[in-house]
């Protein structure tokens, strides 16, 4: 039997009657008018406040979801770790608010969760995403070289000490931070200003990541170009690697605007990208790595990598993440080997979560073959427990 096709490690911390939950909403999902359907009548239900968060708490929200606030993670976090070697990373998934004022309370959330991190063995990274400390528009207008006007440079000058003040608390707990990536046309400003954290905190180590989406096309040219920078500089690069998860979006958006796309021309040459990145990284000791995938075969790829470059399992220079919810046989199997694991932790109030749930859902109808994978390991693990 293959690692991965083990249900018994993978489903082990689930009860009977979550197992069937799972079950019954991955039939839901798979179906993708459904979703489609599912996802407008629910973002019409929370525009028009009407009582349906009790049923996306008890369907999707607690599939997908620790809980509304840190705290309420606690239990499923130390589970995780006590029973299945697996770690957790708190995400915060409250999307779209532009103010100050929540910039700021998205700042002071993060401190929290590195204070949480510091005391807790369970908990090795923090996160954030850069649309967390500054509007989207300021980070677009500055990737595009656009001149900034006295009040946006100020914007700008809050933005970076946001970033700064994070780097420097987690630099000085030794709490790894891991800095999602987002759209194309926003990107660069949040990579240059990455980029520079990097060198002034990763010193010795890694201590800030990045996120490389290997869709696009143009991403292994910019790690190696930070590459050369890095050893001029003499500082580690640490790096989330994923496939990313706008890719509809930046199609469309390049067709309208009429430029070539970002995004490779179809997933065998996004797959090729992302483990040409894997092994890149791996072939280089100042480098960490935090192998992002829901792909069985990235995942073998890294551990084979990992044997042949004599990386100890647990070298902390290697992680693996997946999305709570999804890929337990991923997340489970390599933690039982002794691997690095982590599970991405989404929280925050049922109605703010929501669209990354949708997002989360419709991404299983679009990803060839998840949710059919993910459902024959439920049916699998279903039959051996005989339910």
């Amino acid at each position: 039997m293959k690692l991965f096709d083990n249900t018994e490690v993978a489903f082990g911390l689930k009860s009977d009657s979550q197992l069937e939950r799972a079950y019954f909403l991955f039939r839901m999902i798979q179906n993708q008018p459904m979703v489609r359907i599912g996802s407008a009548v629910t973002n019409f239900a929370l525009k028009a406040h009407l009582p349906i968060e009790g049923l996306i708490r008890s369907t999707v929200f607690d599939h997908f979801c620790g809980g509304v606030t840190e705290d309420d993670c606690l239990p499923i976090i130390d589970n995780m770790y006590a029973n299945g070697k697996v770690h957790s990373v708190l995400d915060y998934s409250v999307e779209g608010k532009e103010e100050e004022e929540s910039f700021d309370g998205a700042l002071e959330k993060i401190l929290r969760i590195i204070n949480f991190c510091k005391e807790k063995e369970s908990i090795p990274y923090a996160v954030f995403k850069p649309t967390g400390f500054g509007r989207f528009a300021l980070y677009q207008k500055i990737s595009e070289g656009k001149t900034l006007n006295t009040d946006e440079q100020e914007e700008w000058d809050r933005v970076v000490a946001r970033f700064d003040k994070v780097c420097k608390v987690a630099h000085q707990n030794d709490v790894p931070l891991l800095i999602d990536g987002e759209e194309s046309w926003m990107q660069k400003a949040a990579d240059d200003l990455i980029e520079t954290l990097m060198e002034k905190y990763n010193k010795d180590k890694a201590i800030v990541f990045n996120t490389l989406q290997m869709y696009r096309h143009d991403r292994m040219d910019y790690l190696k170009g930070l590459h050369q920078r890095a050893q001029k500089k003499e500082f580690h690069i640490g790096m989330k690697v994923v496939r990313g998860a706008y890719m509809e979006k930046e199609r469309e958006r390049a067709l309208e605007k009429g430029y070539p796309s970002p995004i490779c021309k179809n997933k065998k040459a996004t797959d090729l990208n992302y483990d040409t990145a894997v092994e890149y990284m791996m072939e280089h000791p100042k480098m960490a790595i935090f192998v992002g995938t829901h792909n069985e075969e990235s995942s073998y790829l890294a551990m084979e990598l990992a044997k042949k470059r004599g990386v100890q399992e647990n070298d902390n220079r290697l992680w693996f993440g997946q999305l709570f919810g999804m890929s337990d046989h991923i997340s489970y199997n390599l933690a039982n080997q002794g691997y690095n694991v982590a599970k991405y932790l989404p929280f925050g109030p049922v109605r703010d979560v929501m669209p990354y749930l949708i997002r989360r859902a419709e991404e299983n109808t679009s990803v060839a073959g998840q949710t059919s994978r993910e459902l024959n390991l439920l049916k699998t693990e279903r039959k051996r427990r005989k339910l």
